[in-house]
């Protein structure tokens, strides 16, 4: 049956419609940073942030949350691999290699305990190393080749030089844990009673004066941060006496690293803010409450 010319003409006026309103949204998509978002990098909602740290592999920010980790960059936050454990504990020990904790993804098989998890590819993927079923960190941190703990489970503050074998050191419930650069053995501790000190490596504890800090980080030997739960910032170069920065975080803060002189801090509300003036002004990295 002969086609109506006039009906061909009419197809091909909103073929080439359709096509140029695609190659329109293509453009302004690039032109935003890039192509949309696939099944392996879906829109983040940062929740429950539980730590974060700067990867040396890629300088990029990291951040554990309720439902994996997130990599934060320009121009946008992603998943990391395909995990998506409620990330507890966490740190950054190398380049691309972290340490973390917590518990599995909702309907997961394992015990409800991860224990110690390890990754050696930047998150992508995950390895039982030990405590598995057994202990919950919550604070996690290692430095010259110790790796502490503050298990949850036990109120234990445990460590170990190989992460196999581990040693219950105190007990201790703590905020957040930080240990000196270059001196394995002195720790800090954010706790309810103060800021706590330990020079015999978490075995013993005494009260180390200053503000009541939630929050540490232990940059170099000379320079360790803190932050109130009002999100006053401090500095110190001996971890005894304090220097008020004219910073303040903006909002309630529950994660906190620094890098390169650069402050991150993740807050309640599910923003994560970066300072290069020492929290003086903040500017938002890019992520989705969506």
């Amino acid at each position: 049956m002969p086609t109506n010319r006039s009906s061909r003409m009419t197809w091909a006026g909103i073929a080439a419609g359709v096509a140029l309103l695609i190659a329109a949204v293509t453009a302004a998509v690039a032109w935003r940073g890039g192509p949309p978002r696939s099944d392996s990098s879906p829109a983040v909602a940062l929740s429950h942030v539980h730590g974060m740290a700067v990867n040396p592999a890629d300088e990029q920010l990291y951040v554990a949350t309720h439902h994996g980790v997130v990599r934060v960059s320009d121009p946008e936050a992603v998943y990391v691999g395909e995990g998506r454990q409620d990330t507890m504990g966490f740190t950054v020990i190398g380049p691309d290699h972290f340490l973390a904790s917590g518990h599995p993804a909702p309907g997961a098989a394992g015990p409800r305990h991860l224990g110690l998890i390890e990754s050696t590819d930047g998150g992508r993927t995950w390895r039982s190393v030990s405590l598995s079923g057994q202990a919950d960190f919550h604070a996690l941190r290692s430095a010259d080749g110790v790796t502490y703990g503050v298990d949850s489970t036990s109120g234990s503050l445990l460590a170990s030089s190989d992460r196999l074998t581990w040693q219950k050191r105190s007990e201790i419930d703590a905020y957040d844990l930080a240990v000196q650069p270059g001196r394995p053995d002195t720790l800090l501790a954010a706790t309810e009673r103060g800021l706590q000190r330990s020079n015999d490596g978490g075995r013993s504890w005494t009260s180390a004066g200053g503000p009541a800090f939630v929050l540490l980080h232990w940059a170099s030997r000379e320079r360790l941060h803190a932050i109130t739960a009002d999100g006053q910032i401090l500095v110190s170069t001996d971890a005894a006496t304090w220097s008020r920065t004219a910073g303040r975080v903006p909002d309630a803060p529950v994660a906190f690293t620094t890098h390169g002189g650069v402050l991150f801090v993740a807050t309640d509300d599910g923003r994560i803010l970066t300072s290069a003036d020492a929290g003086a002004t903040w500017h938002p990295m890019p992520t989705s409450r969506s």
